[in-house]
């Protein structure tokens, strides 16, 4: 189904992200993951790229395995890094002639061992270049694109970055899903800042809760950083071992989460990191 039939439907909507495993085992535990969260049904999944484009046959394979064995709306990341125009062409291809109806649309990061992103030679120096070439070669194709409502790392000047945001936007992006983030004052002063730069497309909440100190220190060190707001990290410093932390990192999401809802989110998006059971506790004590 297309991005905008779903947005359209006018009430939040739930979606899900997986990344491709490196091992025959990951894709397994990724399986079961994805048959826990199928009767949630989800408005549609994502599955992301690899950092500096490394996975991206395993990302088209899993993407088409789910697009051809469930009813699920996929929509597959692309991004810029080491993909020349035509090479993103015959990607974007071959999801259109197999039905697939929506993309994310990512700069994305440089690969493995580079400070900066480096265009390849015919390739895109931006994600709003990137929309452009999808808009222009495949105007059905669905297209969406990221955002941060802490502010982008890349861009200090909060000017510019609602400037380039809205390039995007006037690109042909349908809609935004936005990084994590913990203090909803974030997303809403976001989403004020988008309106007066005149962006109206849907805006969708991206939510990973805490499960772990280790995976708490991991989103810190993201190249995006992650704000913790004071008493969720007294709460996490606090937690005797890793099932304290989960039930504190997942209480803290369900809170949010139903707090977006209540202010009228078009969508909350879970970064599941191919695991089921927070997302499934977070979904399961909502209110909607």
């Amino acid at each position: 189904m297309h991005i905008r039939e779903i947005l359209a439907q006018n009430k939040p909507t739930f979606s899900f992200e997986f990344f491709p495993p490196k091992t025959d085992a990951g894709f397994e535990k990724l399986y079961s993951t994805i048959k826990e969260l199928i009767p949630l049904k989800p408005a549609f999944v994502s599955v992301t790229y690899g950092a500096g484009g490394s996975t991206r046959q395993k990302t088209h394979d899993l993407v088409m395995k789910l697009h051809n064995e469930t009813d699920l709306t996929v929509i597959p990341h692309l991004t810029c890094v080491g993909a020349t125009r035509d090479e993103i062409k015959t990607i974007i291809t071959e999801y259109h002639k197999n039905g697939i109806s929506n993309i994310l649309a990512l700069r994305g990061d440089p690969p493995e061992g580079y400070e900066n992103f480096i265009p390849v030679k015919d390739g895109f120096n931006y994600a709003s270049d990137l929309v452009s070439f999808i808009k222009e070669n495949f105007p059905s194709m669905g297209i969406g694109i990221a955002a941060f409502p802490e502010g982008h790392p890349l861009t200090p000047n909060r000017l510019l970055e609602m400037e380039y945001l809205k390039q995007k936007v006037d690109a042909g992006a349908d809609y935004i899903c936005t990084q994590l983030f913990f203090e909803n004052r974030d997303l809403y002063d976001f989403s004020d800042r988008c309106k007066i730069s005149g962006i109206d497309i849907p805006i969708i909440a991206g939510i990973m809760p805490i499960t772990t100190h280790k995976g708490m220190k991991r989103m810190a060190e993201l190249s995006a950083g992650s704000r913790f707001p004071a008493p969720l990290l007294r709460s996490i410093t606090e937690a005797e071992d890793d099932d304290s932390v989960k039930s504190t990192g997942v209480k803290w999401a369900i809170d949010q989460v139903q707090d977006l809802i209540e202010h009228g989110v078009h969508g909350v998006h879970f970064y599941t990191l191919n695991h089921s059971e927070a997302t499934l506790n977070i979904y399961q004590s909502l209110k909607v």
